[in-house]
This record gives C-alpha cells, structure tokens and sequence, in this order.
C-alpha cells in the first residue's frame, strides 16, 4: 500500500466483527478456513482479509459500507472470485454479493431491459432473457459462475464481444455507494458526482489521445466517457473501475435478441500467427465471434480426456473458431462458406449447431483451466495472460511475443479473442527457482512495453488489479496518471475501496503466492506422479477458474455436488483447494488433522467429477483420502471408517455360511434394532440397513457356468497364462472375457451381475472367473485407509495380472470399483506394469457389447431415467452405454450429478440432509416427473440405493434392461413416496 492511503489495517478486528454482526442481517466470518477460501481468486496473488462478509439485502450492504468506513478498514467487492488478475481480494473486508444478493429483479421485454442484484450469475440471466427471445451478450467463458457486478467492475467482454458488445456497451444505469458513503444513481451525465466534469475538463487533450483508443482497450478508468463529444455516462465511466471507486447495490442492463441458427466455422492455419494474421480478412463479414485457438490446447484436451474428446478440425496447428448467424440453418451455413473463401486457407470445416460444435466452444471456454499445466507438467502462472492489440497489429504482435518469451527461456499458451485482438494466456515463470521472481517481474516489464509499442493494453476485460496496475505508467502519461488519481480521490478519498489497485498501485511482485513444499506429516498413500511426485504441487493445480462453483443446470456437468446444494464456498472444489494450499505452504493452517482441513472436507462426496470435470485436473476425491490416510495413519479412526470402510469384510464374513446372511438380513429388518447398529457404527439411523446376497455371487457363478468355459484358474494354469500358453478348451472360437465381480457384487447386490452372464452368453462371449475374489479396495481409499488398500490390491493385481497379460478384457460390474482399476490403481502403483496392464485391459459391460452384435428389447414409447454413476462419467465415461440406449429405441432422460449416496459420504451421520439436497439437484425431480411405467437405470449400487432409500424406486442395472427385464412388473421409475427433507 502506498503512503498516502489512509485506509487502517491495524484496526481491532474484534471490533469490526461486533459492529458487522450488530448491523447485519447477514453472516460474518472470521475463522482461518473461510480466511484461506477467500484469500485468493484465479489470479497469482494471496491476500489475507481480516473478516468475509456476506450480506443479506443492500440494506447489509449500506451497514457493511458505514462499519468500514468507522473503522477505515479497506473494502473489497467478490463475486464469483474468478479474478485472474487479483482485484477480488483485499486486506480488510471482503464482501460477497453470490451468495445472497443473487436475484433477477425484473426484466422488460418491451425495453429489452434488465434489473439484477449485484451477485446475479450472467448465466442466469440468459436463461431469464432465453423466453423472451432475448440474451445478455457478453459472455465471458465464467459466464455460469461470473456474476454481474463483477463483470462491469471488469468490462468483462467474452467471445460475442465483437457482435454484442462489451459490458459497458450493455450497462444502462447502475445504483452504487462511493468511499464516502454516498449512494447515488449512474447513467447518462455526471452531475451525481461534483467535481467530476471539471477533472475531465482539466484533462481533455490527454483522454482524447490516451483512451478508448480502440475496443479492448481496458486498462485503467473508461475516462473516455467524461468527454463531452461522447455524451457524458457515468455508468459507463465506472465500467471497468474494479471496484475502487464504488460498491454496486443494483444494475439495469441491457439485452439484445438471441441469434438465429448459430454455426461454427473451423479454419486452420499452419501456426497461431498465421491464423492471427487472417482475422482482418473475416470481421468485414459481421461474424458473431472470432477466437483463436492453440494445438498444444487440443493436446491437453486429448491428452486428459482422451484422443476423442477433440472433433475432427481442419488440418493446422493454429485454429480460428468462427461462429457464424443466418436468418435459417442454410443461410448461417452459407455465410460460413463466404468466409471461408475470403480466410486464406484451404483448410476448414463448418459445423451446425450441435454436440461437435458445442465440444470446441466448451474447450474454448474451459481453456483458462486446461492451459495452467505445460505439456511437461509444470505449473503455468497468470500474470501476462489479458493483453490486447487492434486486430490488424494481432499476428505481428504475437511474433515479436513469441520472441520474447524465447528470450526468457519461457513457455506460454496463446489463445483468446482474436476478433477483438485480445490474448490469453498462461505462463511457466519459473517460481520455484531462486530468481524466479525477478524474471517474473523482469518479463512482465518488458511485455508491457512491447504491448504499448503496438498500441495495444496490458488488459483486454480482466482488468488491471494486482497484476498490472504498475504497468500503467508504461501506456500512460503523467497527465493521465495524475487525472485517475484525481478521479479516485474525488470518489474515494480515504482509499477504503479496494486500495492499491489502478491508483497508487502496489508493485507486481507484491503479495504473489507460490506453491513451496514444507514438512507436511507423515509418508504419503497416492504418488501424485502426474504432478511429479508432489502433493503440493497436486492441490495447487486449483488456478481458481471455479468450474465448481458453476451453474451446471442444463450442461451436462457434475462438479460440484455439495456446493451446488448449500452455495457455499467452503464446499466447492476451489475452496477446499485454497484449505489444502494452505496446509502444505505454511500459513493460516497448518495440519492435516486440523478442524478446519476435516471442515472442508467433511462434505466432499468424493464423487471424483471434479477430476473430469474441472479444467485444471484437480481431483479432490484423491486428495481427500491422501489428507484421511495421513491423517489417521497409526491412529483410531472415525467408528464410520469400520463400519463402512470394512464393509466387504463383513460382506465376507456374513456370507461365508450359506444361511447366515439371512438371518442377519431378518435381524436387522427390525427397525429398531437397525437403528441401534446404524447409530453404533456412526450412521445415520434414518438409513435402511444394506441387504447382503443369500448366495455370494462366485458360488451362483461356477455352479451356472458350464466348466468348460468357465476358468477357475488353478496355480498351474495361471502360470500358464504368464508363460502365454493358456489355451482354452472351449470346442468354440468364442472371444473370452473375464467377468469380474467387485465386493458390491459379490455379497450385497448381484442381481446385474447374473444378467450380465446371460447377456455375454447370448451374445457369444465365454466367461472366465477370477479364482478367488478380487476386492479392488474402494471403500477403504474412500476413508483414507491407503496401506489397508494397497495390500488388498496388491492380491488383486496377483488374481487379476495373468488375464491382462493375455489380453482378455476384465469386465467390470460396478462402476466405482471398475473406475479403481481404470485409474487410482495406477496412482497408488505408478511404477508397477501390473497395474499399468490391469488399466488397459478393464472395461465396463457396455464397452465389451457396444460393438458385439446384440438383440436389445424395442422400449419405443417408455422413458428411461439414467443415472451414471460419477466415477463413470469421471473415469471411463458414459458413452458406451449411452450408445446402447439409444438401440433400444427408449426416451432416455439422462441426468447429470451425483445421487448424493456417494458410497459411504450418504450412510455417515451428519451428511443425511446434504445428501438428500444433492438427491434434489437431479434424481429426485426427475423421478417425482417421469411417467408412470418409466424405467429407473442405475448401474451404481449407491445410486440405486440411493433412490429406493428416499424415494421406494427400484432401479434395474443396464444388463437387466438389455435383457428385457423391464417388461416386467415393479420397474418403474415413479417415486411411491418423498423424502423426509422433501416432504418437510
């Protein structure tokens, strides 16, 4: 902080508190995990607040303001926290409009007009604006977790900004509180705030020539609208201000009607310049948008997802992805082909509105996430990541970038809105070497100089913030840095609002946050090789995009359950990685078994869809049994981790005299003494008991399937099997498969499992058996009991290794316990070529028959409600299966997110009401609303738990379905009974 801001950060904070809470209605929070979620945004920098507020009404907003302002403590406004710059963080009072000041308040579609709270997601609004025929238009990739107010604190633009128009091109008229605590109305004319015209009166020749020079130009205040010529706006004027001249209580914005039959036009050029150098050729054409976008970015997509998780583009290394209207679908295809004509390439591909279109604008978007790792590995830093230059420089400028990061020995990402020639990127700044900041510093200096030569800013709509508010003295002249102080000064003389940013700024290398390893417990269970054998640097893969803390209503995602249920930061993904960044650098917490990491975590549902799901490739399921592992290694556990973490155990044992398993099913019926036993083993009592099999599945198994084809591989034959001589004694040439049945399967539900032999039989596979069962640890890497796992894999590798090394698919029922041998299995071996084999050869039922050929049950006219499990959509995916629906002719309603069983995060006591609030995200409405003879499809034991549990809905699993099954009676899908939550 400079020395003249007169904000005081020596305040008591104990004070500041006491007033908060007595003039609030709203929450207060000053505990060491809330510090940490809110001590860092998307942006390279890590603040401390002294307190985070989250108000109720703008009334709390007032009362937060005055208490400030008491005790001149600095302000700072948050909304989705996805700052890439660091312009929402601060050292006093952190404000947090999402959580509450969230509401659309009206919209007029005769004016084309919206009223919104401050904290309104900007995609929200759209589907508000969607019946009207109307949409906001900017829309930043964050637009499903941006909110509003933040993006005008940024002039947040997004791709349509070229046809759309930025966020100032979008802002009617704004309420807001300056640093003095006046509350006034922003529009046209700047008569609210006295003094202002004069300022801009003193300065015209230099707004003239040193603003609004060309769209993107972001950096600094929007002084070009205090010109006369231009029409005075005041609201348009604090676009882009970043909250350092006033709090926002309340916008109107203005909508644009949405577009007519989008499609995207895909053109490749050899390289990033080459496709640079192309984008003056394609704006005459009035195109909706124009990014560019990187090969090394389609390579991380690839590289994470799988080599089909990219559609077929153009042949180059260096694409534009153009998106294209028209009055129809033809038209808006023709117009496509115009400009492909007019590119400069031969290469191009159009794509109509679809899955392949939508793929390669969600990758776009995704980008900020995917580009924070090198292909090596290594962390990749915001810091130069939002310059712009007018278009026609854009191919040029990124050359002469190009070299200079060569020059530096650094490597770096490009893409972004080329149309508006503004660049995104991420950067490996060699942070953990001794110098490692001066070349940080040494290099943005230079960037920014070499960004003003081309006429260019340093931000193109993230804004200045912490990152390159110094660098405004590179593009401006005294005159102009002096005229923005006088602005700021007119607003917010004691520099309560957001200090340091824009005016008087603090230095880029001020407050930076870097991952540094320090003594952290106990031996580690994972390997965290794909983050080279680092912890540390696992859970700093968090670069803050907050994927998780998104709208994903509609979208198809996962992520995140729990906070999609309470919307609070503290269960996100992002805010449980801030907790854990915490732990390992040394800071606000400092162990694992602290109150505030099993806070965190508590209700994480280790649902893993964040490890697909997030950009980044963070996987908080993971990290969250290594923190249990290390944690209670050596010590007494929760009663939770024996009761359900040991659960195969006691499948074992209750199902290893035929008869006995029936008589504790009988026992524990009785309700009250269920109660007692889930009480006793720290469960909720509102739970059902699980029921264990009769039978166990192997002994149904080798007594059904002939000896001639089933293989219950002695010693001698698997020795066979090593040595590549197994040779099946089957009179037939039928292609073999092992059928692996997990512990789920084997003793508590084998129902799908005896199907699935039916089903592989009819379709002419020949089925081979494990020769003793093979437990792949699930629930005990789910309660961090990491040495007790390792040893139980290490048996199954033994079983499981000799079939792998011959090549015969091991075909798993359960998809959580399929998703361990697809995936952890690997991390908790990762030098062990069993496990790399046991990997390869793995498939789900569905990736064994997608290809087989298969008479499947004509369900044309019913409805089936499907829900994948998460480990599937995360690990192995969904589409198999989904290809196989579709033969089946059914109305498939297939539903994104957890059940909210989650394996054992569901039974525990404490997680029932969050349980049943994720079951409200997807399953429960969309049971309460299927038809009646609707089919309930749930290959996940937890899922079908789940649904019978709270809802009486007996799920089938796909074999079941594939076999006809659903012809028969007590299939549907419609719920007999609510929830207790629900019903309350």
């Amino acid at each position: 902080m400079s020395a003249d801001t007169t904000a005081d950060t020596n305040t008591d904070v104990t004070d500041v508190v006491t007033d908060l809470t007595r003039s609030i209605a709203g929450t207060v929070d000053t505990s060491p995990r809330r510090l940490a979620e809110y001590a860092v945004d998307a942006s390279n920098y890590r603040v401390v607040p002294q307190v985070v507020a989250f108000p109720k009404s703008t009334a709390d907003v007032v009362s937060v303001l005055d208490v400030a302002r008491s005790h001149r403590v600095p302000i700072t406004s948050r909304g989705g926290g996805t700052s890439q710059a660091g312009n929402s963080i601060g050292t006093g009072i952190v404000i947090d409009f999402s959580r509450h000041l969230n509401h659309i308040l009206d919209i007029d579609p005769t004016a084309k007009t919206a009223r919104v709270e401050p904290g309104v997601l900007m995609s929200e609004l759209q589907k508000a604006g969607k019946p009207h025929g109307l949409t906001f238009g900017p829309d930043p990739s964050t637009k499903n977790r941006a909110t509003i107010a933040g993006m005008i604190g940024n002039n947040s633009c997004g791709p349509h900004a070229i046809s759309a128009g930025r966020t100032v091109d979008n802002i009617v008229e704004m309420t807001a509180i300056d640093g003095t605590g006046r509350s006034f109305l922003a529009g046209a004319g700047l008569d609210p705030i006295p003094g202002l015209a004069e300022v801009a009166g003193r300065h015209l020749g230099v707004i003239r020539t040193e603003f609004g020079r060309f769209s993107r130009q972001a950096s600094a205040y929007a002084m070009e609208h205090l010109l006369p010529e231009n029409g005075p706006n005041l609201a348009k004027f604090l676009v882009g201000s970043e909250g350092t001249l006033s709090t926002i209580t309340e916008a109107v914005v203005s909508l644009g009607d949405l577009p007519n039959s989008p499609t995207v036009l895909v053109l490749g050029y050899p390289d990033m310049f080459e496709a640079a150098d192309a984008v003056p050729r394609v704006l005459p054409h009035g195109p909706l948008a124009v990014e560019g976008i990187d090969s090394r970015l389609m390579d991380m997509v690839r590289n994470h997802k799988g080599k089909d998780a990219v559609p077929e583009l153009p042949a180059g290394k260096g694409w534009l992805l153009i998106e294209v209207a028209g009055a129809t679908a033809d038209e808006a295809v023709a117009n496509a082909q115009v400009i492909a004509a007019d590119a400069d390439t031969d290469h191009f591909r159009i794509l109509p509105a679809g899955k392949e279109a939508s793929t390669l604008w969600g990758i776009r978007a995704d980008a900020g996430g995917l580009a924070g790792r090198t292909e090596d590995g290594d962390p990749a830093w915001t810091g130069w990541e939002d310059a712009a230059v007018p278009p026609e420089v854009l191919g040029d400028y990124l050359r002469d970038q190009d070299e200079l990061m060569a020059s530096y020995g650094i490597r770096g990402l490009p893409y972004g809105h080329f149309g508006d020639g503004c660049v995104h990127m991420r950067t490996d700044f060699p942070f953990d070497r001794p110098d490692g900041v001066e070349v940080f510093r040494d290099f943005v200096m230079e960037a920014g100089r070499l960004v003003t030569k081309y006429g260019g800013s340093a931000s193109g709509e993230h804004g200045d913030g912490r990152a390159r508010s110094e660098l405004l003295s590179l593009q401006h002249s005294d005159e102009a840095i002096a005229a923005l102080g006088e602005v700021k000064r007119l607003f917010d003389p004691n520099s309560l609002l957001n200090p340091g940013i824009i005016v008087d700024p603090l230095p880029i290398i001020s407050d930076l946050r870097r991952p540094q390893s320090i003594s952290i417990g106990t031996a580690g269970g994972f390997s965290f090789a794909h983050d080279k054998g680092s912890f540390t640097n696992a859970v700093h893969r968090c670069v803050g995009v907050g994927k998780c803390r998104a709208d994903t209503s509609g979208s198809g995602g996962f992520m995140c359950p729990s906070y999609l249920a309470t919307k609070d930061e503290k269960d996100s993904t992002r805010g449980r990685a801030r907790v854990l960044q915490e732990v390992t650098n040394g800071g606000l917490i400092n162990a694992f078994d602290s109150a505030e990491v099993a806070e965190s975590l508590d209700l994480c549902l280790s649902c893993k869809a964040c490890s697909s799901d997030c950009p980044a490739g963070v996987d908080m399921a993971q990290y969250k049994s290594e923190v249990l592992h290390r944690t209670y290694r050596g010590r007494l556990r929760p009663l939770a981790h024996y009761s359900l973490g040991w659960l195969p155990t006691w499948g074992r044992l209750l199902t290893a005299v035929p008869g006995v398993s029936a008589v504790a099913n009988a026992a524990l019926g009785f309700r009250p003494l269920a109660k007692l036993v889930l009480t006793g083993g720290g469960m909720d009592p509102r739970r059902k008991m699980v029921r264990f099999n009769d039978r166990r599945f192997s002994r149904w198994a080798k007594s059904r399937i002939s000896p001639a084809e089933a293989r219950d591989a002695s010693a001698a034959d698997r020795d066979a099997l090593i040595a590549d001589e197994y040779v099946s004694t089957s009179q037939t040439e039928k292609k073999q498969v092992l059928l692996w049945a997990d512990s789920f399967t084997e003793y508590l539900s084998d129902a799908g499992a005896r199907t699935a032999v039916d089903l592989l039989e009819s379709t002419g596979f020949e089925i081979l058996l494990p020769e003793q069962q093979a437990c792949c640890g699930l629930t005990l890497i789910s309660t961090g009991q990491l040495d007790a796992a390792k040893r139980k894999l290490e048996s199954t590798m033994e079983i499981l290794d000799p079939y792998a090394r011959k090549g015969i698919p091991i075909v798993g029922i359960e998809p959580s316990c399929t998703a361990v041998l697809r995936s952890d299995l690997g991390d908790l071996f990762p030098d062990d070529e069993r496990a790399r084999r046991i990997a390869v050869a793995t498939s789900t039922l569905a990736e064994v028959l997608v290809d087989a050929k298969l008479d499947v049950p004509d369900l044309t006219g019913r409805t089936v409600v499907v829900q994948p499990h998460c480990h599937q959509h995360s690990v192995m995916g969904f589409a198999a299966d989904r290809a196989l629906l579709e033969r089946t002719g059914a109305t498939v309603r297939e539903l994104a997110g957890c059940c909210g069983l989650a394996g054992n995060f569901g039974m525990e006591a404490g997680h029932y009401e969050t349980s049943v609030a994720v079951a409200e995200n997807a399953l429960l409405p969309a049971l309460r609303d299927a038809p009646a003879d609707s089919i309930y499809l749930a290959d996940g034991f937890s899922c079908r738990t789940q649904a019978a549990d709270l809802a009486n809905v007996n799920g089938m699993t796909l074999p079941q379905l594939l076999t006809g099954e659903a012809s028969k009676p007590g299939h549907s899908a419609r719920p007999s009974r609510l929830p207790e939550a629900a019903e309350a």
